[in-house]
């Protein structure tokens, strides 16, 4: 075989394999900071709601114990 065969038939392949593996971690790094905002996003709503909540409870007990 001669070199232009073997750069053509065994590099250029494992370059381009390479060069996807690097663009495919942008993306999942991108996927996973997404998830990670989603999830606090989600837990700072559930917490306003059920913290609004739950002070009006505890306010209710008070006032029901003086």
């Amino acid at each position: 075989m001669d070199l232009v065969a073997i750069m053509k038939n065994v590099i250029a392949p494992w370059v381009k394999a390479r060069i996807n593996a690097k663009s495919e971690l942008g993306a999942s790094l991108v996927e996973y900071a997404l998830l990670v905002a989603l999830i606090a996003v989600v837990c700072i709503v559930g917490i306003t709601f059920l913290g609004t909540r739950a002070n009006d409870k505890f306010s209710n007990v008070g006032s029901q114990l003086s």
